[in-house]
């Protein structure tokens, strides 16, 4: 999966000679805009982000993109999903009809929509392991509300569980994140989602609204209805179905945003402030949640016996889902594959890396410049990765703990 980001002002997307040509936009008087030209048939993106203030695209360029499969969303300022184009959907009228009647059998839909929050719950695990591994500080036990969630009987109960976790998830993932960012919980104290008004929630949003637009392509490729979904209620103006399939793979944003944070790659120029005290992201900053979230998203995964991108899998699920309302499949579930991250930056690690006297490595085979490196990147505080043979040998020695 490939996403192409388009910013600032000037946006162009127009057909000449076959060719769709596009011009990204206008971000600073410095910088010239990029430009893209793709021939037919030989686009290799598969989704185009507009996150532009101005900009134009032709009728032909939207006949072009939709005989080509390339999904279209734009973004409004805040970074929320506003409106998407899709390619030509299935015509597969059956599959519409069963989620119709499955939404409408009470039972059937608390069963999807706790197989949705159970596979949530999961993912949450999974993310707050990674970051305990080089944040020790970060405790957790979701067994109670596992055992609440089993026991739920409609979808009222099933979202005040899901609340519950969801307070403790964001308390702990805050541990992780640095003072100067200023956030404290994804939801108040009242459970309610606080606004945009500091920088992890700004590219929290925006990177939920990219998922929101995959979620789409997806549930649009198998001939599923976006509006209709089993957890979240009907809603004209809502694609409940996408925030169903979002639950499980939430956390690609959640580690594409820690992702961005240990790195230090955001600063203040990649965010402004709104009149109303709104915080947004500026082009700069929507490129890297972009890039990053690209990189995540395209990570691999094993999956029924094959090596998948995160993005596959999403796809595959969709398309298991509607299997299931269709009788073609007995079961559904969303919490495989199960995510497993492990770091090279533990506290352990770093802490054999600063103490490993260069005596030692040298003995072990590797140069002094290597182990120097290695002991800035340990100081630093800052993410860092380590190959395979060299994290083994650290592994092996004895020094350090």
């Amino acid at each position: 999966m490939k996403l192409l980001l388009l910013n600032g002002h000037g946006i162009n997307m127009r057909v000449d000679g076959a060719k769709l040509h596009i011009k990204d936009g206008r971000v600073s008087a410095s910088e010239e805009p990029q430009e893209y030209v793709f021939h037919p048939k030989r686009i290799d993106v598969d989704s185009i982000v507009v996150y532009g203030r101005s900009g134009s695209l032709s009728l032909e360029a939207i006949r072009w993109l939709i005989k080509h499969n390339v999904q279209v969303s734009i973004l409004n300022w805040n970074g929320k999903l506003l409106t998407t184009m899709l390619p030509s959907e299935s015509t597969n009228v059956k599959t519409k009809f069963a989620q119709y009647h499955a939404y409408e059998d009470q039972d059937t839909r608390i069963k999807l929509a706790k197989k949705f929050i159970e596979a949530k719950f999961s993912k949450s695990e999974a993310v707050l392991d990674y970051l305990k591994q080089r944040y020790p500080e970060i405790e957790y036990d979701f067994t109670d509300d596992k055992t609440k969630l089993e026991k739920t009987k409609s979808i009222r109960e099933i979202l005040g569980v899901e609340g519950g976790v969801a307070w403790k998830y964001w308390n702990e993932y805050a541990k992780a994140v640095p003072e100067e960012y200023d956030f404290r919980s994804r939801i108040d104290q009242y459970r309610r989602a606080t606004g945009a008004g500091d920088r992890v929630n700004v590219m929290l949003n925006y990177g939920y609204a990219l998922l929101e637009s995959e979620c789409l392509r997806a549930i649009n490729s198998v001939g599923l209805d976006a509006h209709v979904g089993f957890l979240h209620e009907m809603n004209p103006s809502k694609n409940s179905l996408a925030y169903d399939l979002q639950e499980p793979f939430r956390f690609i944003v959640d580690l594409t945003v820690m992702n961005l944070i240990e790195k230090g790659v955001m600063d203040s120029k990649d965010f402004v402030r709104t009149e109303s005290y709104s915080l947004r992201l500026r082009p700069s900053g929507a490129r890297k949640v972009t890039d990053e979230f690209n990189s995540v998203i395209n990570g691999k995964v094993e999956y029924r016996k094959k090596n998948s991108s995160w993005g596959s899998v999403l796809l595959l699920k969709a398309r298991e889902l509607s299997h299931h309302l269709v009788g073609k499949r007995k079961t559904i579930e969303f919490i495989k594959p199960v995510y497993v991250g492990k770091r090279d930056d533990t506290d352990l690690l770093r802490k054999k890396i600063i103490d490993m006297p260069y005596t030692e490595w040298e003995k072990m085979g590797f140069s002094k410049g290597t182990l120097h490196y290695m002991k800035q990147n340990a100081n630093s505080g800052k993410a860092f990765s380590l190959n395979a043979h060299v994290r083994e040998r650290l592994e092996m020695w004895g020094g350090g703990c």
